[in-house]
């Protein structure tokens, strides 16, 4: 056999064919994932990046990887509607287990301490919920994303690590058994944002006098996409040689503003907002932020409500005229 010389390994190379890049296109809207449990919200987003070939893309209110459900994507424009998006109110199924603690606070983790009590009654339950309902302070776990010093907490913990974490203020609106067992109840809960469910489940079962960890987690909406249905990963995969047909899977940017105030503006207004000037045009029963339309009932972005009644530009979006709500 010859021997193989620098030319024969610049011609091997060569005839390599490289893989074509696919081209990525403007994508401007809101998915709302149902995503599965073994993902984490991250790879859950480029997924989805991917099969829409999208140039831009973020994800909203993450997930555990042990989590499954409603996670919102935001594509090109939408991703300047996130920030209301995680401040919102969401809600949860979610089975706990009783009697054990895990370092992760959730069935993914090593079981750290074991308790005699494995079993609850109905009523010590329902005492234990009530004592967590309404305004509660929780000290974020150790495996989350906040970051300590410029590194996230979950690699701090990953290294054995606990660094001093200071009490967040989170409120509880709901807090209801949904199936009755005594070793893994499941339990619906309306949260606000910022509630970590491992640590509420942590509080719950040691308000009761034992411990217990989250066993499974399901994210059932996100506000104000109560009643609007998830998409699967299996469905996208699906529609993955047809763009227009996964865009129609996609909710207009406005949709993530639902809770705000509509306020439509005739054509002089909207010119002058789009430069940047406040109008008067709002009246003084309105307040805070409210969702900005042209006179053809084109989306125009968020803007807010000043003292005196006119309404400044906040944040302004580009969009085609059938991105509207």
């Amino acid at each position: 056999m010859a021997p193989t010389t620098p030319m024969t390994i610049t011609r091997k190379m060569s005839n390599k064919q490289k893989q074509p890049r696919v081209p990525r296109r403007d994508v401007n809207g809101i998915l709302l994932l149902d995503k599965p449990v073994g993902l984490t919200s991250n790879q859950a987003l480029q997924m989805a990046k991917r099969l829409y070939r999208a140039r831009k893309a973020g994800h909203t209110g993450s997930l555990d990887p042990l989590a499954s459900g409603m996670l919102p994507l935001c594509f090109g424009q939408a991703t300047k509607v996130s920030t209301w998006l995680l401040d919102a109110d969401k809600v949860y199924e979610v089975e706990a287990t009783i009697g054990t603690r895990t370092d992760t606070g959730d069935a993914d983790g090593k079981v750290i301490e074991e308790s005699e009590i494995t079993t609850l009654s109905r009523e010590q339950l329902e005492l234990a919920l009530a004592a967590h309902r309404g305004e509660i302070d929780q000290i974020p776990p150790m495996f989350s994303a906040l970051k300590h010093e410029g590194r996230r907490l979950y690699e701090l913990a990953r290294e054995g690590k606990e660094v001093p974490r200071k009490p967040r203020r989170v409120t509880i609106h709901e807090i209801e058994i949904e199936t009755f067992d005594p070793h893994r109840p499941r339990l619906r809960v309306r949260c606000s944002k910022g509630t970590y469910v491992r640590t509420l489940i942590e509080s719950i079962a040691e308000a009761a006098g034992t411990v217990g960890h989250v066993s499974a987690l399901r994210r059932i909406s996100v506000r104000p996409f109560e009643d609007k249905p998830m998409i699967s990963q299996a469905q996208l995969e699906a529609l993955a040689d047809d763009p227009a047909a996964l865009d129609t899977l996609l909710l207009p940017v406005d949709s993530a503003l639902e809770a705000q105030p509509d306020v439509q503006l005739s054509a002089n207004e909207a010119f002058y907002l789009r430069n940047g000037h406040a109008v008067s045009h709002v009246s003084r029963e309105l307040s805070g932020f409210v969702r900005l339309y042209d006179e053809n009932r084109l989306f125009l972005g968020v803007g807010e409500v000043l003292d005196d009644g006119r309404v400044a530009p906040r944040r302004l979006f580009l969009l085609p005229e059938n991105s509207t709500g």
